[in-house]
Parts: C-alpha cells; sequence; structure tokens
C-alpha cells in the first residue's frame, strides 16, 4: 500500500457500514480520502475520530446525493480544485428498495437504476477523466457490487435490486475491456459480498425491523472491516494484476 501513501481515492457512500469502513481503514494506510454521502455528519465524526488516532491520511466529508448528476460533477470540480484529481475511485455507494416487478412503485425502480447504475457510472467517467487528464497510469476503480450481481435470489423485494447489481457486474467488465483499449494499466475491479451486517437490511425492510434483525442473526454474517481488508487487498496487488472480481459470502450462507 507504500504507493497510495499521499494520493486521492474517493469513496461514495462513506457516512455508514462498508463505506465508512473503506474509508477509515484507506486513511490509516496514509491515503487522502474524500468520503461522500448525502448525510456529511457521520463522516465528519468519523473524520475527527481519524485525525484523535493520529493516523497518517486524512478524510474529508463531502455532501453529495449521487442521483444527481449536477451535485457529482460538483464535486469532482471541488476535488480536482482542492487535491488536484482522484486516484482511486471506489463506488460504493447503492441501496435497496422493496419494490417487485408486479407492483413495485416505478420511482422506487428508477431510485435504485439512478444510484447503483447512472450514479456509479458518472463517477467512473469522471474518475477516469480525472486520471488521464493528469496522465494518471496506474489509478484504480473498485466497485462494491453484490452476490447479487451474479445470481437471482427468491425474493420479490430484491428482483429489482439484484438487476442493478447484475448491471455492475456487466459495466464493471465492460470498463476493464475499455481500459485495455484505451491502452492504460488503470485497473477495474468490482467486489460482491453476499449478507453484511450493515444498516441495508434495515432500509430495505423498514416497516418490519424485526425481519431485517432477523436476517442479520440467522448467521455468523460478514463484516464491514472484512469488506475493507477485500479492497486493500485489491489495491495491494502488484501493479501486473488484474483483480477482476472477488466473491466473498459468510461461510454459513447457502445462496
Amino acid at each position: 500500500m507504500d504507493r497510495w501513501r499521499g494520493r486521492v481515492a474517493l469513496v461514495t457512500g462513506a457516512s455508514v457500514g462498508i463505506g465508512a469502513a473503506i474509508a477509515k481503514s484507506l486513511v490509516q494506510h496514509g491515503i487522502k480520502v474524500v468520503g461522500c454521502a448525502r448525510n456529511v455528519e457521520q463522516i465528519e465524526k468519523l473524520a475527527a475520530e481519524c485525525v484523535s488516532s493520529g493516523y497518517s491520511g486524512a478524510l474529508f466529508p463531502y455532501k453529495c446525493d449521487l442521483s444527481v448528476e449536477d451535485e457529482v460533477l460538483s464535486m469532482f470540480s471541488w476535488i480536482k480544485t482542492q487535491h488536484k484529481g482522484v486516484d482511486v475511485c471506489i463506488n460504493n455507494a447503492g441501496l435497496a428498495l422493496p419494490e417487485p416487478l408486479l407492483n413495485g412503485k416505478t420511482s422506487g425502480w428508477r431510485t435504485m437504476m439512478d444510484v447503483n447504475v447512472i450514479g456509479l457510472s458518472v463517477c467512473t467517467r469522471e474518475a477516469y477523466q480525472s486520471m488521464k487528464e493528469r496522465n494518471i497510469d496506474d489509478g484504480h476503480i473498485i466497485n462494491i457490487n453484490s452476490m447479487s450481481g451474479h445470481r437471482v435470489v427468491n425474493s420479490a423485494y430484491t428482483h429489482f435490486y439484484t438487476a442493478t447489481k447484475y448491471a455492475v457486474t456487466a459495466l464493471t467488465e465492460g470498463l476493464r475491456q475499455e481500459l485495455r483499449e484505451a491502452k492504460t494499466h488503470i485497473r477495474a475491479t468490482s467486489i460482491s459480498p453476499g449478507l453484511v451486517e450493515t444498516e441495508f437490511a434495515y432500509r430495505l425492510f423498514s416497516e418490519n425491523q424485526d425481519k431485517a434483525s432477523a436476517t442479520y442473526k440467522s448467521i455468523k454474517c460478514l463484516q464491514p472491516d472484512d469488506l475493507a481488508k477485500a479492497v486493500v487487498y485489491v489495491l495491494s496487488a502488484p501493479p501486473h494484476v488484474q483483480i477482476g472480481d472477488i466473491q466473498m459470502r459468510p461461510v454459513e450462507q447457502l445462496t
């Protein structure tokens, strides 16, 4: 990780859960991290914790709604002004809403597409352009995907969400191919976790918190730090090594 020390990483959805764990870990490794989310108060608290812990990097909170392209573009402009640009982009932000295919709300489907697919793609494009204009040839774009991007579970509440994650699988491989055609050594990786104990299920089952709690109690789940360690592993790989996709489940998870 020494080669990343002092460089700039963007982590989306950095306020809680997986994103917060990734941001904290990268700061510990001496990276300047821009952590964005719609709610920056929790990122500000995490930034203060990083300072008090004496970590060698720094966390810079930024308020941004990834479903609004103008806000994303303004964020990248701010990063360019304050930090010259992005060397690592970690597309972590994502959400699932309980909107089945047969009777779900169109607005919910659009929200999932706007954040999980379009927002991710805009961040990817802008990160690549930032690297290109500064002749950065060793950057890295990491998409926090899901096992739902590789199989369909018999759960009506998550079928549309699953479609967005299948899109992330395709987008990551498409990105890898376009980067090769561009003759750059910038790398693209997807990390696909199974059940991770975060706020995810509580948001998905917001009207049935007992169901969310039972989901996490059913097996020993992955923890956000497990994903942070996977990100560090990916970034630590030698420059000639392309890690395409990491699939990781709790040992006890069946599907």
